[in-house]
């Protein structure tokens, strides 16, 4: 109710904004690059049009000032939308907020990452990156991001602004037991992708963060901060990671899936439901529980989800357990 009151009154203001705005530029367009993926027929790059890219310039002793208003500039971005986008013979126009996927056969693409030059109509050439599965991996793993790898205290809203918003990349934090769990993955075969509710904005911000801190590099799934007549910010975190488990699931149909979440924003819920939905699917839960720890209807479904044979373990952290079970 409360996104929804938002969306009445700040759709209207945007639209004005977008009013007073000089017509978009339709020159030195630029591609802002997410890391993509791939399924057993397609290699699927993923990238946003705008008409310039923002990056913060941080250091060790900004000012929570100055962080605040680095982070807040990620923000202020001039997607384009309508753009055609090519990739050898293969194109796509950006939709209204600038967001493009390119879907390339997959052809004879040897296992690991691969780099592809795509063009922007008007604009530049960039490599983007995807993340190319083995055939039959042993299982792929679904992580979140949020107090599950990056210290956030997502489950206190107050705390998670004030960290996510008055931090910076290098002051940021991994938690050591997070990257080796999925350090341990990663040797072990399985792909790797991370699931969060942040927004587009912050992808190569958490880029810099997990490379930081050593972190494999891997696909993100991030939320679109839309707004619409109804709606402030795309979907509810659950719907969010929720289908982009939906869409990984269907990207790999024969691989057993283990998800990584934490316990401050419902994640057994979310998990449980997606096992339901994907009977046999979803081997293995692994949970943080932050702050504290697990309540009532996070305990309730972590049992729902061992009673439909999930084997689930939760923790206050990872050391203890094995990445392959």
């Amino acid at each position: 109710m409360a996104k929804a009151a938002l969306a009445r009154v700040l759709y209207p203001v945007e639209r004005w904004l977008d009013r007073l705005r000089p017509k978009r530029r339709t020159d030195n367009l630029v591609i802002d690059p997410y890391l993509g993926y791939a399924t057993a027929s397609e290699i699927i790059l993923r990238g946003r049009v705008l008409t310039a890219l923002r990056r913060t310039n941080p250091s060790p002793e900004g000012s929570w000032w100055t962080n605040l208003r680095q982070m807040l500039s990620l923000f202020l971005t001039r997607e384009v939308a309508d753009i055609c986008v090519t990739a050898g013979g293969t194109e796509a126009r950006t939709d209204e907020e600038g967001y493009f996927d390119l879907h390339l056969p997959r052809e004879d693409a040897a296992a690991g990452w691969v780099s592809v030059p795509v063009t922007v109509e008007d604009g530049e050439s960039r490599e983007l990156e995807a993340l190319v599965p083995p055939h039959d991996p042993p299982f792929a793993v679904i992580s979140d991001i949020d107090d599950t790898v990056l210290q956030t205290g997502a489950y206190s809203l107050l705390r998670n602004l004030w960290t996510s918003l008055t931090g910076n990349a290098l002051t940021r934090h991994i938690f050591p037991d997070a990257v080796a769990l999925v350090r341990g993955f990663e040797a072990a075969g399985a792909p790797v992708f991370f699931v969060s509710s942040s927004p587009w904005n912050l992808h190569f911000f958490l880029r810099r963060i997990f490379e930081r801190h050593h972190m494999p590099k891997a696909p993100m799934f991030l939320r679109d901060l839309g707004l619409s007549r109804t709606q402030f910010i795309s979907g509810t975190h659950g719907d969010h990671k929720g289908g982009s488990i939906d869409v990984l699931l269907a990207a790999l149909p024969e691989t057993p899936f283990v998800l990584v979440g934490d316990t401050g924003q419902h994640d057994p819920q979310v998990y449980l439901d997606a096992a339901k939905r994907h009977p046999g699917r979803i081997t293995r839960v692994i949970l943080r529980e932050p702050g504290k720890g697990a309540g009532a209807k996070d305990k309730a479904a972590m049992k729902a989800l061992e009673a439909i044979d999930v084997r689930v373990e939760s923790a206050r952290d990872f050391s203890k357990i094995s990445p392959v079970g």
